[in-house]
């Protein structure tokens, strides 16, 4: 699907060309996620048998207690139970899954009745060719603020958009997912995630400063800024390097110049979705607005921790695609009654049968991680390295954000790193004249930049089964080699602004400064 001789130029394409071999050498996704699952269980084994542990400081009911981890075997007859009767429970309780399902009942109605190719086509005749690069990067990193429909929406699309621009899908697609879990932490707005990572950083700051609140809007300053890097930088590694090594799709896929005006169906289609949208909008307002809003928190009335409304996103999303979709089809007549929904619906999931394989071993191997306890010892082993060399000042920093992103490879979860790590780091940096607010930002920057490499990402699975779409012989080597470019960029670039941040004393939130 791509022009291998645009893979060979310079120094920098040759490793990423040895990264992408070696990688699709390995056996297909699928089987490759079962190997690492056996692995994990062996090396639980010999970890378990040599009695590997470590300890840290966690909160319990807001009490502060010294937690040892112990490596735990599967391969026990405790063990090798736990596995056979959970095998299914994994599977339905695999995050990723349900977010995918349900997202995209919603979006194969709007996608088989026309919404969304009537919306590209749109987009395709409305939008300069040389801002779409930039665009689909700058939706992915808005797209987090909706939680993990990112993944599900969006970085598909970027696949269709780059393919109807007559460019390479895969670099649409990584521009996406670039901007989507890359640049996961940066957004103009503040969300869930804030919310969360604040409630972690907040107690570890109180082991020094018992008085101390660490807001959610804490970090907002910087990472809104940070939007507008992320974007920028995004957009040159996409045009710079992914695409120029992509080379030029082979594949069949409808060009911008192939593109006929909107027809007038697709025109009075589009109103009508307009009004559907419109519709659901003023319902979840109703919802979320008022003071008690049945959507709002019940005890605190917080829009963002803790409420219904942030905890069913996915299935808001999927209906803000639903009732504009079906209200689409009725008005440009590509829907004529229920049948046609429950149809739409039905192609969409049939679609999904590889990423469902792929999703059942992929909870596997997930879950055994977890059960194994091998990333929460690789992660306060990492602390405790950290620790003990002894930097301070930006190199300390940058130690950090080394050390967040190295971690961050094992253990997918945000908030189950920063509940190992905040214990260990904020009270240190505090002692050492950085504020809870500046080590929390420093984490979410190398929390952010390895999402896109990692294999152990939930939704890495999902976007491999989104590539294959174009190219059947993608494999985990392929995606890593064509995102290591933004990882490394994002990397670099993240810590940079920070040393500038840092230097010039800027507030990273209102309220909240650089020093303790």
């Amino acid at each position: 699907m791509t022009n291998p001789k645009t893979k060979d130029k310079g120094l920098f394409n040759k490793f990423l060309n040895g990264i992408e071999r070696v990688g699709n050498k390995l056996p297909h996704p699928v089987t490759l996620f079962a190997i690492f699952a056996a692995i994990v269980v062996v090396i639980s084994a010999i970890a378990g048998k040599a009695g590997v542990n470590a300890e840290y400081k966690k909160f319990v009911e807001g009490k502060l207690v010294i937690e040892t981890v112990q490596a735990v075997s599967l391969l026990t007859p405790d063990g090798i139970r736990k596995i056979f009767t959970n095998v299914i429970g994994n599977f339905t309780s695999f995050a990723p899954l349900g977010t995918v399902l349900v997202a995209m009942l919603g979006v194969g109605v709007a996608e088989g009745s026309g919404l969304i190719g009537a919306l590209l086509k749109k987009l395709v005749l409305s939008t300069p060719k040389r801002l779409i690069t930039a665009v689909i990067v700058f939706a992915g990193i808005m797209s987090n603020v909706a939680s993990d429909a990112g993944y599900v929406v969006l970085v598909p699309l970027g696949a269709v958009i780059f393919a109807s621009f007559g460019r390479h899908p895969l670099a649409g697609l990584a521009a996406a997912f670039a901007g989507v879990s890359g640049g996961f932490s940066a957004n103009l707005i503040f969300g869930s995630t804030d919310a969360l990572l604040s409630g972690l950083t907040q107690p570890a700051a109180q082991m020094i400063d018992p008085s101390y609140i660490v807001e959610i809007t804490s970090n907002w300053y910087f990472l809104a800024a940070s939007t507008i890097l992320i974007t920028i930088i995004g957009t040159l590694v996409t045009e710079k390097i992914v695409e120029p090594r992509l080379g030029e799709f082979k594949g069949k896929a409808k060009k911008s110049e192939d593109i006929d005006k909107l027809t007038s169906e697709e025109i009075k289609g589009l109103k009508f979705a307009a009004l559907g949208l419109v519709a659901f909008t003023l319902v979840i307002a109703a919802l979320v607005v008022p003071a008690n809003g049945v959507l709002r928190n019940p005890e605190t009335g917080s829009i963002l921790s803790g409420s219904a409304f942030m905890g069913g996103i996915v299935p808001i999303i999927s209906l803000m695609f639903l009732i504009p979709g079906i209200t689409y089809g009725f008005g440009a007549g590509t829907i004529k009654g229920d049948k046609d929904i429950a149809n739409f619906a039905a192609k969409s999931m049939s679609s999904m049968g590889s990423y469902i394989v792929l999703a059942f071993v992929s909870a596997q191997f997930v879950t055994f991680f977890t059960w194994s306890n091998l990333g929460t010892i690789l992660a306060v082993k990492g602390a405790t390295f950290l620790e003990a060399i002894g930097l301070v000042g930006l190199p300390l920093l940058f130690g950090f954000v080394l050390v967040s992103a190295f971690i961050n490879l094992f253990i997918g979860s945000a908030s189950a790193k920063w509940a190992i790590m905040a214990p260990i780091f904020v009270p240190m940096f505090m002692q050492l004249g950085f504020s809870p607010e500046l080590t929390q930002v420093a984490y979410r920057i190398g929390d952010s930049t390895t999402n896109i490499i990692s294999p152990l990402m939930a939704y890495f699975a999902i976007v491999i089964a989104f590539a294959q779409n174009y190219d059947e012989e993608t494999g985990i080597g392929t995606l890593i080699s064509t995102m290591l470019p933004y990882s490394i960029a994002f990397l670099i670039s993240w810590a940079i602004f920070l040393a500038f941040w840092f230097l010039f004393k800027l507030p990273l939130g209102p309220g909240a400064g650089l020093f303790y």
